[in-house]
């Protein structure tokens, strides 16, 4: 088992419970990112720095990626991407990615984008906290049970 994370936009909170989980049930991190890191320093979790440009840490995901594991990510169309090519996705407030769902997820990334472009709405997501952190874990806890599961 392996879950990746792209690392750039998740939170440090989920970073730090999803080695929580690596350390407890024995599988192996990737922390995706765009740039430089710091990585932890437990032999369960590898650091990939890929080259800077647009969308090149999505692209390495998808590619790298494969059914059967996870991604950590709160890129909607990344997790179109993922979903796809049957590769599980989870975002970091604890929503699961998936066949149901991402048609909606898309068309609500998209009305709000727009929204934003044209000045009629700001800002971004919430302050990530205790709530958030808990449902992430509780959706963690579960997507690896089903995936360990097969």
């Amino acid at each position: 088992m392996r879950v990746w994370i792209d690392a750039d936009a998740c939170p440090r909170a989920a970073k730090d419970q999803v080695i929580k989980f690596a350390l407890k049930r024995k599988f192996e991190v990737v922390l995706v990112a765009g740039q430089s890191q710091v990585k932890p320093a437990f032999a369960c979790v590898r650091l990939v720095v890929v080259p800077s440009g647009p969308d090149a840490a999505d692209d390495y995901l998808v590619e790298n990626a494969v059914p059967g594991e996870l991604v950590i990510c709160s890129d909607v169309p990344l997790a179109d991407r993922l979903v796809k090519k049957g590769v599980a996705a989870l975002d970091p407030r604890g929503s699961e990615f998936d066949e149901r769902n991402m048609g909606e997820r898309l068309a609500v990334r998209n009305l709000f984008t727009d929204l934003r472009d044209q000045g009629q709405m700001g800002g971004g997501q919430a302050a990530y906290g205790e709530k958030e952190r808990q449902a992430f874990a509780n959706s963690l806890d579960r997507l690896l049970t089903r995936l360990s599961r097969g």
